[in-house]
C-alpha cells in the first residue's frame, strides 16, 4: 500500500472529437498506447500509481529505478507506461504479456505532463512551461521519455500520426492550466477501430 502522505492526483483527461483539427498555436503530441501512471517522487522513494489510484510500483521495478536516478528530490509526473515494437509503435496488449517471437522495448515511461517540482506546484503554469521543465528533466533518460511532439500544423500532425501507426494524437492548448477532470483544452483524435483485434479485446458495434 502506497505511504498515506502521497499526495492525491486529479488527473486531467483529453476530450475525444471525431474528426482531425488545426488550431493556431495548439501542439501536437502522439496518443500513446499504453497505461496512464502518475509517477511520484519524494522521501519514500518513487511511487507508480495507475489512473485508478492502484499501486503498481513493484510491477515496473526497472522504471521505479530509472526516475529515482532523476536528479529532483521530489516531482509528480502524469504519463503513459508502454511497450514498443521494432517501428516505436506503442503495443497496449504487450503490457500484459510481453512477446517471444517479435522485438519489444522494456516498458518505458512516456511523460506528457511535469505537476511539481521539488515542492513548487506547476499546475497553474502554463503547459508550455511545463513541458519545457519536463524536457529538461529528461534531457539524459534511457527510459523515461517526455511524450513525441507531431508537426505544428494539426491536420500534417494527424497524417504524420496516421503514417507512423499511433493510436491517435492529442491536441493541447499551450496556455492551459493542470486542471482535474475533463477538459476542452486538451483534445484527442483516435483512429477508428485502431488495431482491432490485436489489443486483447473486441470493441462493442453499435446494433451487434
Amino acid at each position: 500500500m502506497a505511504p498515506s502522505s502521497l499526495p492525491t492526483v486529479d488527473l486531467m483527461h483529453p476530450t475525444q472529437i471525431a474528426k482531425p483539427f488545426h488550431r493556431a498555436g495548439w501542439i501536437y503530441e502522439e496518443k500513446v498506447d499504453g497505461w496512464r501512471m502518475v509517477a511520484i517522487k519524494g522521501k519514500h522513494g518513487v511511487r507508480l500509481m495507475s489512473r485508478k489510484g492502484h499501486d503498481l510500483t513493484e510491477r515496473f521495478p526497472e522504471l521505479v529505478k530509472a526516475l529515482s536516478g532523476l536528479t529532483p528530490r521530489a516531482f509528480i509526473l502524469d504519463g503513459e507506461v508502454a511497450v514498443y515494437d521494432r517501428a516505436f509503435i506503442s503495443r497496449f496488449e504487450w503490457l500484459r504479456r510481453r512477446p517471444t517471437d517479435e522485438p519489444a522495448t522494456l516498458p518505458v515511461y512516456m511523460v506528457f505532463d511535469l505537476l511539481e517540482l521539488d515542492g513548487r506546484d506547476l499546475r497553474t503554469e502554463p503547459s508550455r512551461v511545463r513541458r519545457r521543465l519536463l524536457e529538461r528533466l529528461l534531457r539524459s533518460n534511457g527510459m523515461v521519455f517526455a511524450v513525441r511532439r507531431l508537426a505544428m500544423d494539426g491536420l500534417k500532425a494527424w497524417q504524420e500520426a496516421v503514417a507512423r501507426s499511433f493510436e491517435g494524437l492529442v491536441a493541447k492548448d499551450p496556455e492551459s492550466p493542470y486542471v482535474g477532470g475533463r477538459t476542452l483544452r486538451w483534445l484527442k483524435v483516435k483512429q477508428p477501430y485502431y488495431r482491432e483485434g490485436e489489443r486483447g479485446w473486441e470493441p462493442k458495434r453499435s446494433g451487434a
